[in-house]
């Protein structure tokens, strides 16, 4: 689905949520709403860097940019947002957002440690080929986030810390990655 579709998807599991077996969990209809509120925050506050403007402007033949994600993902709250910033109106980038706990399971192919961590980002050229991938969360966050879960925090712990990061660094990291990916 395009971007647009997906924040109706989005909207809709808010205004709906018996239709959509996952959202009948609170715990998971309450990350949801949360979650709504920072995609719509980093909608309206996130900017590419020069670089990343500098970059996405030298691409100049066709890609297309997968996202695997789902409304109830922390990371894709903040990640999901600032990647269409990214590409929002490039004539070559074409943005394609996959559900992960939908078919066709595209997570599958993209596991991080055996697991269907998301967000994920694949980036493929004109002839389907990935050029590269992305995710789940931006490289130092990950290494942070793998250090609080050897020292033994709780996963709402680590969330606090997490959502944080995210806050403080707006994206910096996210556009480092991005540059690293595609240099």
């Amino acid at each position: 689905m395009n971007f647009d579709d997906y924040l109706k998807y989005f909207e809709q599991v808010l205004l709906d949520p018996a239709s959509y077996p996952t959202y009948t969990n609170e715990e998971y209809y309450n990350y949801t709403k949360l979650n709504w509120s920072r995609t719509n925050r980093w909608l309206k506050k996130f900017e590419p860097s020069p670089a990343v403007r500098e970059l996405m402007a030298s691409i100049t033949t066709p890609q297309k940019w997968i996202i695997i994600t789902e409304p109830w993902c922390g990371d894709a709250a903040h990640s999901v947002p600032q990647l269409y910033n990214i590409v929002k109106d490039h004539p070559f980038i074409t943005l394609d957002i996959q559900l992960r706990d939908e078919a066709p399971f595209l997570i599958d192919n993209y596991l991080t440690n055996g697991g269907k961590s998301i967000p994920k980002l694949i980036i493929r050229d004109a002839n389907d080929l990935d050029i590269a991938v992305w995710g789940p969360r931006p490289a130092l966050l990950q290494e942070v986030f793998l250090h609080l879960k050897e020292q033994g925090l709780n996963m709402n712990e680590i969330k606090e810390v997490v959502q944080k990061w995210y806050n403080e660094d707006k994206g910096v990291e996210i556009q480092k990655d991005i540059l690293n990916l595609l240099a």
